[in-house]
């Protein structure tokens, strides 16, 4: 079975979980707006503003700020919601770095990586994580948004080609004589 095939045949899947009572008040906006379509277009959009809402702080607003944007512009909401899950506790930390990184890029000045030492230590390193998380400043600011930005286009892209590539594949081996 193909991608697509598997993709549409969670359609139905998703949208039996609306039979409830609460479920029955919001399927027929549910079923308007797109957000548990497993189409191209609500799957890209919806993995595109997952990747961006990932980066935001909070756990909890990242979901819901995707919730609401797959709502809005007709994403997948369950994938949206899904691809937030990247930034956890074992990879916010070299994603602030990446997004200082980028940041240093686009901000004008030097801004050199603050120290990390009080990571090390075994107590107090939470408050260690605030403090090197504020020493980063501006660079970090910017470098969050320009990385989600990144995040999301890659995203929307990527499931556009792994898409779209057995249909070329396909009409490629039907013109060759």
């Amino acid at each position: 079975m193909n991608i697509r095939r598997w993709f549409r045949s969670l359609e139905p899947k998703a949208m039996t979980l609306l039979n409830g009572p609460l479920g029955a008040k919001i399927r027929p906006w549910v079923d308007q707006h797109d957000v548990l379509s497993f189409s191209r277009h609500p799957l890209a959009k919806g993995l595109a503003f997952g990747l961006l809402c990932g980066l935001l702080p909070l756990g909890p607003i990242q979901m819901a700020a995707t919730v609401l944007m797959c709502i809005k512009w007709r994403g997948n909401a369950l994938v949206g919601v899904i691809a937030t899950l990247y930034s956890n506790a074992l990879t916010i930390v070299p994603l602030y770095m990446l997004a200082f990184q980028m940041g240093r890029w686009v901000v004008p000045g030097d801004h050199p990586m603050p120290d990390m030492s009080a990571l090390t230590q075994s107590q107090g390193w939470l408050s260690g994580v605030w403090d090197w998380l504020m020493a980063l400043g501006w660079p970090l600011l910017v470098g969050i948004p320009v990385l989600g930005i990144f995040l999301a286009v890659l995203g929307y892209v990527l499931v556009q080609v792994v898409w779209l590539l057995p249909v070329y594949l396909r009409a490629r081996r039907m013109q060759k004589p």
